[in-house]
């Protein structure tokens, strides 16, 4: 498999999957550049060896064909800004004024097609549609992380067109460099802190997790099924009533394999749903009929903080209370301040998912941690154990 850091793209086209999924306000400027940066290195390899990329993206999710609010353009300003070049745009990402366009492109041009998903043929995986994008081009690079678990016709059917100069971004490999060094090569002890809504949700890394790690810290909604499993009185806290069982076999699972479950002491109780309900706080096992714990209370934070503290690596996905929330919000916060503190004592950090991302960086401490994965869905299918279509037909028969 051809590695990025010493391949030459000079006089070379090279077509580029990149993820520029980014947010736009009104004024269709983008709001988050992060994505955006992740791919710098890649674009500017091909440029400084002497090479053109030509870059393909999704944004948003486009219904019935073009839409003006979804069109890549808006991209472009920040783009030229942090690449500080002039980036030539394509108003379609395949027909003969686009391939002309891929064929005048000289040595350091970069070349921005339109929204690939303005074709249903993208999401379909359409070869048809993959060679047309291929065209005129002579090596093809993956470095779109976030949407590696989607066989769409840009992520994986193009690869097919590129069987002997296809290869992996720089992005792309670091999220995998990262991943394999947590799941398979991880200095102890090893904690995996899993958040968010359901348990049904995050089954599979758990079960994954538990051969790999000394502790097991819970929290966000999907506790509360443990909690009740256990005979815990919860109120009107959220619940998945068919996964009762489940929940009880992962405890019983945890101890045969000595894995510490931690599940919240203590919790923050509301009479709704709501920003502005009435709160009060209650040991997580006995939440009175009408409330619902929202978020994880002051025994919780400090007992999950020590663990955080003592531990060296550290893997985050999922918030622990309705973190959108205001009032909500601290017990997120605190385990975000925590996993930066024992970053800086010197243990591993791998932050992935959208809630825990958006609270590293809400707490300004995105640079504080070991890594911040571009892409939640992927990362959680990656540690899975799952085969990822858009790494498969890169590696080819590795998988």
């Amino acid at each position: 498999m051809k590695n990025i850091s010493s391949y030459s793209f000079k006089g070379k086209k090279a077509i580029v999957r990149v993820d520029f999924n980014v947010p736009l306000n009104s004024d269709f400027k983008v709001t988050d550049n992060t994505r955006i940066k992740g791919a710098l290195p890649t674009i500017t390899k091909i440029v400084e060896d002497g090479g053109a990329a030509v870059l393909m993206s999704h944004l948003g999710r486009p219904k019935e064909g073009p839409e003006e609010k979804f069109s890549l353009r808006h991209v472009i300003p920040e783009l030229e800004k942090l690449t500080g070049r002039n980036v030539k745009f394509a108003p379609d990402c395949i027909g003969d004024e686009t391939l002309k366009s891929k064929e005048n492109l000289k040595p350091g041009d970069i070349l921005l097609l339109e929204n690939l998903r303005f074709y249903k043929e993208e999401t379909k995986g359409d070869e048809g549609f993959a060679a047309k994008l291929a065209e005129v081009c002579d090596v093809y690079v993956n470095d779109a992380f976030g949407t590696a678990h989607r066989a769409h016709a840009s992520t994986t059917i193009i690869a097919r067109f590129f069987p002997d100069e296809k290869l992996f971004g720089f992005l792309i490999n670091k999220e995998l460099e990262t991943m394999d060094k947590v799941m398979h090569d991880p200095e102890k002890p090893f904690t995996a802190i899993m958040g968010g809504a359901k348990v049904s949700d995050k089954i599979l890394i758990i079960e994954n997790l538990l051969d790999r790690v000394d502790n097991l810290i819970i929290g966000g909604g999907m506790a509360y099924t443990f909690i009740k499993a256990q005979g815990g009185k919860i109120g009107n806290s959220l619940c998945e009533e068919d996964k009762l069982d489940m929940a009880l076999d992962i405890i019983k699972s945890a101890q045969q394999k000595n894995v510490n479950i931690y599940l919240p002491e203590d919790s923050i109780n509301a009479d709704k749903f709501d920003e502005k309900a009435n709160t009060r706080k209650s040991d997580s096992g006995s939440i009175d009929e009408g409330w619902m714990g929202l978020d994880i209370g002051e025994k919780a934070i400090k007992e999950y903080s020590g663990v955080i503290k003592a531990s060296k690596t550290i893997l985050w996905n999922g918030p622990m209370g309705v973190f959108e929330m205001e009032k909500f919000s601290r017990g997120t916060s605190e385990i975000a301040k925590n996993i930066a503190e024992a970053t800086s004592e010197g243990a591993f950090s791998l932050i992935g998912g959208g809630d825990s991302v958006a609270a590293i960086n809400k707490n300004k401490l995105a640079d504080k941690v070991s890594y911040v994965s571009t892409g939640g869905g992927a990362m959680l299918e990656y540690m899975e154990g799952k085969v990822l279509p858009g790494i498969a037909a890169i590696r080819g028969d590795e998988e």
